[in-house]
């Protein structure tokens, strides 16, 4: 019982794990050489992951006390993320280079990325109301 309360972090994993091979992939296919990047990619989808995680973990909590505020609470906790997500991809918005054009749409594709799963883990939260 306990493995279905938390099958949202398997999927969670799966998704983000086939996301990290098809970027890598891309990247390797269009040979682009990523060690200039600013930011590994690895701790990009390292700071999003924990993100995700953190998120679902008080969309869970907070089902179990008030089912009414998820929805509220995802929309709180997501603008919430925007913050550090800013301060994250600041320098690499100021930089001129053009290697740094290739990470910046890496970094808002990732952005995007995880904002669709955790949209989409949210809503089958929301469409999965416990019964008592």
């Amino acid at each position: 019982m306990k493995s279905v309360k938390y099958k949202w972090f398997l999927d969670l994993m799966k998704i983000v794990g086939i996301a990290y091979i098809i970027n890598k992939l891309l990247l390797f296919i269009f040979e682009v050489n990523d060690s200039g990047f600013y930011y590994k990619i690895e701790v990009l989808y390292l700071f999003f992951l924990g993100f995700s995680v953190l998120i679902f973990l008080i969309l869970l909590k907070i089902k179990e006390v008030n089912f009414d505020n998820v929805g509220m609470s995802f929309l709180l906790a997501t603008t919430i993320k925007i913050l550090p997500c800013y301060l994250l991809v600041r320098p690499i918005l100021n930089s001129s280079s053009s290697e740094m054009g290739i990470e910046k749409i890496n970094f808002f594709i990732l952005f995007i990325l995880f904002l669709t799963i955790e949209t989409l883990l949210t809503i089958r939260i929301l469409s999965k109301k416990e019964k008592n």
